[in-house]
Formats: structure tokens, sequence, C-alpha cells
């Protein structure tokens, strides 16, 4: 199998699904940088910019810039940290925890009748297939 091949052609079906469930969103939301961090703090508790920055694979200076319009609409929120107080430690809000589970919602929702037009043994397929891109993602 041409793995070349295989990885335009990923590419370009999860760039598309993602560019879709993007277009549901209105002007103005949340970036999908910033979701993804929303949804880490939500999922892993308290975090310093700095790891964060690691963890999503991005430069410290635009996690800054992710953190700062996250902190600006009230999504998330920075302390001292206690070991250390010349870090912060950034925590999603109530604000941002609504604001996670509301665009969680509505893109399940469009994926959910997306796949109602599926036949049972595609959903099926699409079901079998979901571990393989767990674990892609976490190799990129």
């Amino acid at each position: 199998m041409d793995t070349v091949a295989l990885a335009v052609g990923l590419r370009l079906a999860m760039g598309r699904t993602v560019r879709r469930l993007r277009q549901a969103h209105a002007v103005g939301d949340v970036s999908l940088s910033g979701v993804s961090v929303l949804a880490r703090l939500a999922r892993t508790g308290p975090d310093s910019p700095g790891s964060l920055a690691d963890l999503e694979r991005v430069r410290p200076q635009a996690m800054a810039a992710t953190l700062a319009g996250l902190e600006q609409r009230g999504l998330v929120s920075r302390a001292p940290d206690s070991a250390d107080g010349r870090r912060a430690i950034v925590s999603v809000t109530d604000e941002g925890r609504t604001m996670l589970e509301q665009r969680r919602s509505e893109s399940v929702t469009r994926l959910a009748h997306a796949l109602d037009e599926f036949t049972p043994q595609e959903r099926q397929a699409l079901q079998d297939v979901l571990p393989l891109l767990d674990r892609l993602a976490e190799r990129l």
C-alpha cells in the first residue's frame, strides 16, 4: 500500500470534516486552538502556559496569544502557582466549560445527523477505525 497516497487521502478527508464542523460556528467564535486548550484544561485540570504549549505542540508565543484571547472572553483564568509564584497556572472557568459543552453538543449533533445517512455497515466501519485514528493523532 502506498503510504503517501493514504496520507494525502486522510489529510484531505479529515481537513474537509474539520472545516465543515468549524463552519457551523459563528464568526468571532473561539478558534480551534482555543477549543483544544479548553478541552485539555477541562479534561486534565489546571496547567502552566509552558506545559500547555508543549502538550499542544505550539510555540510559547502562540500559546500566550491563545490564552490571552480565552482569558479576555472569561473562558480561562490565571492564578499564581503556589509552588512557584513566578509561574502562572491556567484553569478553565465555568463559562469556559459551558461554552465547550455547547460547542461539543453542536458538533456531535451535526455529526450524528450526517451519520444517520450512512448504512449500519458504514457506521460500523467508521467505528472500527476510531482507535487507529486516535493512534495516528498521537503520533503526529
